[in-house]
């Protein structure tokens, strides 16, 4: 077998939690991929799984919920043509994996298949964005409940309007193998924590929430005391300016987007238009349009899976690949799609390290990893500057899209109007309505701020979710309807 670093720390770790224990290596996973080609099927791989999680809530002092689990299990996919037949079982056996690869041949054309099963696997490198040791190891109970009692104390002592404060810590060790029809066997270890704050504020009888919190592909002592009072502050902040908002107009306006978490709306509206998926299908607005242009001069979009650490990022996608930075719109032109093997394979298209499912259970699909806007060359003061009137959305909540027409609606959580080029008052019941592509057209100003999230993102897709991230800077869209309440 071909192997090298840094995927060969990953693989025997890999081996010796999910192969090694119940009897299985190589030679068996390629039998039970060889039986699923006595009808030729097109591809077929095996994805290994085990997951470690915790989940821990602090309310009013008092710990409301502590939980753990641990899943372990195998998902047999064989695909022919644009069809997909897919097993699973929780029993990592070889009886389990024979069980399930045979229940896979029902959807093979006979015949049609032109690619034999390898007769040995072989690694094909990796990186290591990451850290590999286990991050629910990293603090021991007490000290994960006192982390949580923490940042309750620093929330609580930054304003007596503080009423209420609700705190969550959360970890998972994810040890995953692929093993697939064309010989290439692949292992990640994937860590993920994650803090979240939400505090509520009361004035007058009037009561107000704001929340914040972040993480990564760390261990628990990313959560270090200075991050803990960033946390703090920006929920408390969000609270506190929602105590003083005012109904929001509504109207065609200008919008002022903010940086980080505001590319929450990039990513529902474009991003999921942009996978390879919906595009081979024809159900995309997007579907058929590389080359054309698709937004304003100077927006650039990318999918990064790469960067270190960061909540989206992988080693390497569910089907074994590598991620990458795949650029999909450039200086305002359509470049490409987000792929998985199958999707890349029927549309003749480059695979971009895009595929992803929730666990063995579920089936990959071509999805975001962290995707964002690269940065302008404008200056966000000078960008609010030229805001006669509109709206400022710093933090969003809630919204939906539907990528056949890219039409979307966003609740903003935290915003502000803009008069005379100055921020004047909070907001409260904005929601931005508007269609994806149109909106890209509409940005007339990029800020040289672009900023990620703090580590909050999840993506739901067919009923599955992931972590991903979101990006973007300071940007400017002219014409933006506004759903207010005033």
């Amino acid at each position: 077998m071909n192997q090298y670093e840094p995927t060969l720390r990953h693989l025997a770790i890999a081996r010796d939690i999910l192969l090694t224990p119940f009897g299985l290596d190589e030679s068996k996973l390629n039998q039970a991929l060889a039986s699923m080609f006595s009808h030729k099927v097109d591809y077929a791989d095996l994805y290994f799984q085990f997951t470690k999680s915790e989940g821990w809530s602090l309310e009013e002092g008092i710990v409301k919920t502590g939980s753990f689990s641990i899943d372990q299990g195998v998902g047999v996919r064989a695909v022919s043509g644009d069809k997909t037949a897919f097993s699973y079982s929780d029993e990592i056996s070889e009886r389990a994996l024979l069980d399930a690869a045979k229940a896979t041949r029902t959807i093979a054309r006979q015949g049609a298949g032109k690619i034999k099963v390898a007769s040995q696997m072989h690694n094909v490198g990796g990186r290591a964005l990451y850290l590999q040791d286990d991050p629910l190891a990293s603090l021991d109970a007490n000290a994960k409940v006192k982390l949580l009692e923490r940042l309750e104390k620093i929330a609580r002592a930054k304003d007596p309007r503080v009423v209420q404060v609700m705190a969550g810590l959360a970890g998972e060790y994810d040890v995953v193998l692929v093993a697939r029809s064309d010989g290439v066997i692949a292992a990640d270890i994937r860590p993920l924590v994650r803090v979240s704050l939400t505090v509520i504020a009361e004035q007058n009888g009037r009561r107000e929430m704001g929340s914040s919190g972040g993480g990564g592909r760390y261990d628990y002592s990313y959560f270090s005391d200075e991050l803990l009072e960033k946390y703090a502050d920006e929920a408390v902040k969000s609270a506190l300016v929602n105590l003083d908002a005012r109904p929001a107009p509504a109207g065609p306006m200008t919008v002022v987007l903010g940086p980080g978490w505001p590319g929450i709306l990039l990513h529902e509206a474009i991003g999921h238009g942009l996978e390879g998926d919906f595009n081979r299908k024809g159900s995309s607005t997007f579907s058929g349009r590389i080359g054309e242009r698709v937004a304003a001069k100077g927006v650039t979009v990318v999918d990064d899976g790469t960067i270190a650490d960061r909540r989206g990022s992988l080693n390497m996608d569910d089907e074994g690949n590598p991620t990458q930075c795949t650029t999909l719109i450039e200086d305002g032109i359509l470049k490409g799609y987000i792929q998985d093997t199958m999707n890349a394979r029927l549309m003749n298209m480059p695979v971009t390290g895009n595929a992803r499912r929730e666990s063995f259970a579920h089936l990959p699909m071509p999805r975001m990893t962290n995707t964002y806007m690269l940065a302008g060359d404008k200056h966000p003061e000078e960008i609010l500057a030229s805001v006669k009137n509109g709206l400022f959305a710093v933090n969003f909540g809630g919204g939906q899209v539907d990528i056949t027409n890219g039409k979307f609606v966003f609740s903003a959580s935290e915003a502000y109007m803009i008069e005379d080029g100055k921020i004047t008052y909070p907001v409260k019941g904005a929601t931005l309505i508007g269609n994806g592509p149109e909106v890209l057209n509409r940005v007339s100003m990029i800020g040289n701020d672009m900023r990620l999230d703090s580590g909050v993102g999840v993506c739901g897709k067919e009923g599955q979710s992931v972590p991903v991230g979101v990006g973007q800077p300071t940007l400017r869209i002219d014409g933006l309807t506004v759903g207010g309440t005033a």
